[in-house]
């Protein structure tokens, strides 16, 4: 592997910054199969609108989702395969995790 830049460290940085959130993630995941309405990610997962504006305009500005129009509505998807893909993949790790009982004695919470 090459090197990687400062800027492309701190790029990275703030990319798993962002996906901390446990609501961020749940977009980005409800949002894996194909595009998604505002109103269907904020009734699909119990979020209101505004908070679900916060984390769409967030998520673009890191270019994780980006907003295709279908006639007079929004519909907003992953960017890119690449972010589906890290995803899904940390998701079949945790539950792999899950599944042979030591999920719960790896996580740790911030002090």
């Amino acid at each position: 592997m090459e090197p990687i830049s400062t800027q492309e460290l701190d790029v990275l940085s703030e990319t798993f910054r962002l996906l901390g959130d446990p609501s961020r993630l749940r977009i980005l995941l409800h949002c894996e199969d194909g595009p998604k309405s505002v109103t269907d990610i904020s009734e699909t997962l119990d979020l209101s609108q505004s908070l679900v504006s916060h984390h769409l305009r967030l998520l673009r500005g890191a270019r994780l989702m980006t907003r295709v129009r279908q006639s007079k509505q929004m519909f907003y998807e992953i960017s890119d395969h690449h972010v589906g893909d890290v995803l899904l993949e940390m998701l079949s790790h945790v539950r792999e995790e899950r599944d042979h009982g030591s999920l719960a004695e790896n996580v740790t919470s911030p002090s």
